[in-house]
């Protein structure tokens, strides 16, 4: 197993409970999956916007994943359908939709700039499984 997956399961193992939460969060269904995907970037949004909160979290894990463990790749992460943990029903797979990722890839150039709400992605993600 992957070290960065063995950090995961270690802190999903003695962290169950979580702010954002589905079942416990009013979420907002967006059709402008694209779009909503983008403004996380480069906004600040006050809502679960799904599944385009999903799409953003995965494309920062993904990034950061692939430049703190340097035998993963960025592609192959996204490809991964146990990244964000199995935890995220909203989740898809580059594979499954490569149109979208491709389309925040077009628009957020690396590295990942901490605008918008990536600063709080990025909290989520030191405390999961970043190096440190």
């Amino acid at each position: 197993m992957q070290e960065w997956k063995v950090k995961q399961e270690i802190y999903h193992r003695l962290n169950t409970q979580h702010t954002d939460d589905l079942n416990k969060v009013d979420i907002v269904i967006t059709e402008n999956v694209k779009e909503d995907a983008l403004r996380h970037f480069f906004e600040h949004v006050d809502e679960w916007i799904y599944p385009a909160k999903s799409y953003a979290v995965a494309f920062c894990y993904a990034y950061w994943i692939s430049q703190d463990y340097l035998n993963e790749e960025f592609y192959m992460l996204l490809n991964d359908p146990d990244l964000l943990h199995g935890n995220d029903p909203y989740f898809r797979t580059y594979k499954e939709d490569p149109d979208t990722y491709n389309y925040i890839m077009d628009k957020v150039k690396f590295p990942i700039p901490m605008l918008g709400m990536v600063p709080d992605i990025k909290e989520y993600y030191d405390a999961e499984i970043g190096p440190k």
